[in-house]
């Protein structure tokens, strides 16, 4: 499973190392696009200069790309960026069948964060992690520093390790404690299935706007297995179906709730769209099968907005 250029992820032990491959790989990516004015702010370089000191000259970004580019250190900025996880036992869907790779929605979602944190790292930025299934486990305050971020890191390889079935989600509740929690004028990223048993759309879709109200930015990365999830692509046998979060059970036929299922899924991903429309908040679909460029782009794109 290809996730970012030639990178591939076969083993989740060092997250570390991990979102430090991945945001490499995106930068070098970057500097090689028609994107490259954009890319130079993103990675803090800047073409090197003839009869410049030599001294800030990215040596591993020259090697891969044949190109000299300065590291750039002046410019500091005061984003904070408080990333949510969702980590309620859906979010361990599809479960590990011994394949490899493998890579379920809390993975990607541990993985996206930590690349995300690595880069906000990189621009000086300060961030924080916030974890909740039917409560919010951990939250901790926007920091820079390299020992936070290890921190947040051994945070999400506590939750990695440590998979349970029947952990609902309330992310309504959760959002709302955020809200009033965190620094004014924050950037919000969320990463959920937004799948959850108790609450309607409505009652979701308040605690978001009540980031709004009180003036935070919000990306919702929706994590998705999209072929398994959204599309229903099951051979026509019978499975046994079973909720991750309730633990109640449905054996059937897959072809024969395919088509309903599908038109359900549909009004719910119209309704949470529009929704997000409605309310200015980023919707991107994040499919754990296409990797991070299109996270860390959008992250990116939104962060050169809220510095205009």
């Amino acid at each position: 499973m290809k996730l970012l250029d030639n990178y591939e992820v076969r083993d989740l032990g060092n997250l570390e190392l991990l979102a430090q491959q991945v945001v490499e790989g995106f930068i070098i990516g970057l500097h090689k696009s028609p994107f490259h004015g954009f890319s130079v702010e993103f990675a803090e370089h800047r073409l090197y200069n003839q009869g410049e000191s030599t001294r800030n000259i990215d040596w591993k970004v020259y090697a891969r790309t044949d190109k000299m580019f300065s590291k750039r250190f002046e410019e500091e900025t005061n984003l904070r960026c408080q990333i949510v996880i969702d980590g309620s036992s859906s979010m361990y869907f599809p479960e590990d069948t011994g394949q490899k790779p493998y890579v379920n929605k809390l993975n990607f979602a541990a993985l996206g964060a930590a690349a995300l944190m690595n880069l906000l790292q990189k621009q000086r930025d300060a961030f924080g992690l916030t974890l909740f299934d039917s409560q919010v486990n951990t939250h901790t305050r926007c920091k820079t520093s390299t020992t936070h971020y290890r921190l947040l890191l051994s945070q999400l390889d506590r939750l990695l390790s440590n998979p349970e079935r029947n952990k609902t989600t309330a992310a309504a509740d959760a959002l709302h404690q955020i809200a009033d929690s965190i620094h004014k004028r924050s950037l919000v990223v969320i990463f959920s299935d937004m799948f959850e048993h108790h609450a309607d759309m409505d009652t979701l879709f308040s605690a978001l706007q009540h980031l709004k109200h009180n003036k935070h930015e919000v990306i919702l990365f929706h994590v998705v297995d999209k072929s398994k999830e959204i599309q229903f692509e099951f051979e026509n046998r019978p499975y046994l179906f079973i909720d991750m979060e309730t633990g109640e059970k449905l054996r059937l036929q897959s072809n024969q709730i395919k088509k309903h299922y599908i038109e359900q899924m549909g009004k719910f991903m119209d309704e949470l769209k529009m929704k997000c429309l409605q309310y200015q908040i980023d919707f991107v679909e994040a499919d754990i099968h296409q990797g991070f460029r299109n996270v860390l782009q959008t992250y990116l794109v939104k962060r050169s907005r809220m510095k205009a």
